[in-house]
């Protein structure tokens, strides 16, 4: 085992990983290595801090095995380029330290402590302990480059969905586990969507695509889906909210620089001709100097075709006036190089959902009486959607379960 002197001052020279000094788990370590030079109350502050850490997030050991996979250094800059033997050696240097840090306990800590303040020695027998932590699974620079080229790395290798907060995309904890098979019907815009995720995912030419028609038909479900079915490839989503629009420059340079493929989520947009956002939209699809980065197509979902509301008064006047505000319609949809149209099921469509969902989710009724049962619902709702659908389903298991409950109440 290193001296704890050695160890501080391996952490002082990592080079390759180094970023990782500003990272909590980190620091934890750190901090108690370096109070071992200052007091015995420094030192048992720290310590504590370090317990407190390893109680909360339990084996350090993976969290810094996240933390590398989250990092952006030397090596995932040039994941797929020669290592000369300088690199290699700095990296393995690091990750020999790291493992170090990994492998001391409670118990080796204590000891450090006995030897730097001996005159109070019997106080750290009765300070609590921890377990060492799991070491990394990579030992040397060939097992991380491994990683970063199967797993990718830097800040998106966090989660496969984002949505954007004051500007910066925030792993969301619980996304929608929602998947393509989990959609019944619309087999047409789903290879659509598929066909142009695929490309897209394999480094061709992609289109920006624009998803518009009634709602309840599944429009920002397909989006959603398709990220799912594809985040083991390495395909990230991340929302871009209408107030944050003005970010997406911003947001585009942090995907260029990133190892992964994304879909730039606009949902439900809306917007008046004289709304700014529409404009700055407008700029930025296409329209920029930059233009968007090769590894993200945008997926946005609106209720209508052209996006913006129009009135009545905006095809009133002379031609040059409605052509004008026609073309001003059109401006930002016409940046979307495929456009699929989702529209509420006819009669037997919307039957055909319900037939599937019921399978689905093991709801036994004769299908004269599921099918009746199915169209009242949708009487109720406003009308036949694959939400409605949903929403029936839903509502018959419910009503199944109640009935089974006050049968076994009654027994």
């Amino acid at each position: 085992m290193l001296t704890s002197s050695s160890l501080r001052l391996r952490t002082e020279a990592m080079t390759i990983l180094g970023g990782l000094r500003s990272t909590e788990v980190f620091s934890v370590y750190a901090d108690a290595l370096s109070a071992l030079d200052d007091s015995p109350a420094a030192f048992c502050r720290s310590y504590a801090r370090l317990c407190q850490f390893h109680y909360t997030h339990g084996d350090l050991g993976k969290l810094f095995a996240r933390e590398i996979h989250y990092d952006t250094n030397v090596l995932t800059q040039n994941v797929d380029k020669p290592v000369s033997a300088d690199v290699r050696a700095a990296a393995d240097f690091d990750l020999y330290t790291i493992n170090a840090l990994i492998s001391l306990s409670g118990s080796d800590f204590l000891d450090f402590a006995r030897k730097s303040y001996r005159s109070c020695a019997e106080l750290f027998d009765a300070l609590p302990g921890f377990s060492a932590g799991t070491p990394l699974p990579f030992g040397n620079c060939d097992g991380l480059l491994q990683m970063y080229r199967k797993k990718g790395s830097g800040y998106f290798a966090r989660a496969n969905a984002f949505t954007v907060i004051d500007g910066i995309p925030q792993p969301i904890a619980n996304p929608d586990p929602i998947r393509l098979s989990d959609l019944k019907g619309y087999a047409v815009q789903k290879k659509a969507i598929r066909d142009n995720t695929l490309s897209l995912l394999a480094g061709k030419n992609a289109n920006n695509i624009l998803l518009y028609g009634d709602k309840g038909c599944g429009k920002s479900s397909t989006v959603k889906a398709i990220a799912n079915e594809y985040a083991d490839r390495g395909l990230k989503i991340i929302e871009l909210p209408m107030d944050q629009i003005k970010q997406f420059p911003a947001i585009c340079s942090m995907i260029e620089r990133s190892p992964f493929t994304f879909i730039l989520f606009l949902d439900d947009l809306s917007f008046t001709a004289e709304d700014e956002r529409f404009v700055a939209l407008k700029a930025f699809i296409e329209g920029g100097v930059a233009g968007k980065p090769h590894n993200m197509a945008i997926y946005a979902t609106s209720n209508r075709r052209h996006i913006i509301r129009e009135n009545f008064s905006d095809r009133n006047g002379d031609d040059v006036h409605v052509r004008d505000a026609m073309q001003s319609a059109s401006s930002l949809s016409d940046r979307f190089g495929i456009e699929i149209t989702f529209s509420n099921p006819v009669k037997n469509e919307y039957l055909y959902i319900v037939d599937r969902l019921a399978e689905d989710y093991g709801l036994e009724l004769p299908e004269e009486r599921l099918h009746l049962l199915a169209e009242r619902f949708a009487i109720r709702k406003n009308g036949r959607s694959p939400r409605t659908a949903r929403q029936f389903i839903t509502h018959q298991l419910a009503l199944e379960n109640g009935d089974k409950e006050a049968e076994t109440g009654e027994n």
